[in-house]
């Protein structure tokens, strides 16, 4: 079972050993990379990078250590890869939430999403899907819609990242109903409370929230792309079981800190690219309905550049102000 808890770490740590003769990475990496990861284990930006990380293991025989560091909307872990050495041996794997939404929900950061890091590649995008526990009498989103304009602001939705935010709140603001929005550091913390009605819905990304559809513990109301998931055909899109244009996605990508080497960069780049495309990880996209999405360095500059004024006029629209 690929895992990295702190034993393994230790013992990845010390496996600093010379690559193979005539291998790409001969002279880079000659030590294991760290892969920080903003939210805890278990989330889908946790899973991709353990699929992504085994992937690089087995394919480019070079040694991955997942580091989680969860909690403050991904302020902690994104300071730490700013503050890292600029190696390449420091890499964010990250999502929106970061690198596109952040910087419109808080009135300051304590990193820049753009002069702080070196992009190496997007990873992969999908849609959301929309959670109730089973105890809320609502088995339609118009249901649901109903019960919470029965009585404003007592049902409550929780989030654990900007995207699952931004999609409780585009919620609220195109079905016209008032809800109550608990934060969490991560969607599975939120899916635990979830699970014990201390909250009432979720809108998570599918790898999070599918797993406790399919077990029964969840009850699945809609999904948040434009078209069904192939993983759920029998859930509708929150669009087509109600709210007209309701849409919202989510993307994952990995930087490096500014001033890495272009070398190093180019390397990074080709290995996260290729094990993104391998065998190894596409358990991961396959099982999860994440989309396999790579591009160069120069062209997630821009799809960033992109996202982020994207991301700005719906959280505008969504009457959200900066904290």
């Amino acid at each position: 079972m690929y895992g990295f808890r702190k034993p393994l770490a230790i013992a990845a740590w010390a496996m600093c050993l010379a690559l193979p003769a005539g291998s790409a990475w001969a002279e880079f990496p000659d030590k294991p990379v760290r892969f920080v990861v903003p939210f805890a284990a278990g989330s889908a930006t946790d899973q991709l990078a353990r699929a992504i990380g085994q992937a690089m293991t087995v394919d480019s025989k070079v040694t991955v250590v997942v580091d989680n560091k969860p909690g403050a909307n991904g302020f902690i872990a994104a300071s730490d890869v700013a503050k890292a050495a600029p190696d390449g041996y420091t890499v964010l794997i990250t999502t929106n939430t970061t690198h596109a939404a952040n910087e419109h929900l808080f009135k300051k950061l304590p990193y820049d999403p753009v002069k702080d890091y070196a992009p190496l590649t997007a990873l992969g995008r999908g849609g959301q899907i929309m959670v109730v526990n089973p105890q809320v009498p609502a088995k339609t989103v118009g249901e649901f819609i109903a019960l919470a304009r029965k009585e404003p602001g007592k049902l409550s939705f929780g989030s654990g990242s900007s995207s699952s935010r931004i999609a409780g709140e585009l919620f609220q603001q195109m079905a016209h109903v008032q809800l109550l929005h608990v934060p969490y550091k991560s969607n599975p913390l939120a899916i635990t409370d979830l699970l014990g009605n201390q909250i009432q819905m979720m809108i998570t990304d599918t790898a999070t929230g599918l797993p406790q559809v399919k077990t029964g513990k969840l009850r699945a109301l809609g999904v948040s792309g434009k078209a069904r998931s192939p993983l759920a055909p029998e859930v509708p899109t929150i669009d087509e079981a109600g709210v007209k244009g309701y849409e919202m996605s989510y993307w994952f990508a990995a930087y490096a800190p500014a001033g890495t080497p272009p070398a190093v960069v180019t390397k990074l780049s080709q290995a996260l690219v290729k094990a993104a495309k391998s065998e190894t990880a596409s358990q991961f996209y396959k099982t999860t309905g994440t989309e396999v999405f790579t591009s160069s360095p120069a062209e997630l500059a821009k799809f960033q550049s992109q996202e982020s004024e994207k991301w700005g006029r719906i959280i505008k629209s969504a009457g959200i102000q900066p904290e």
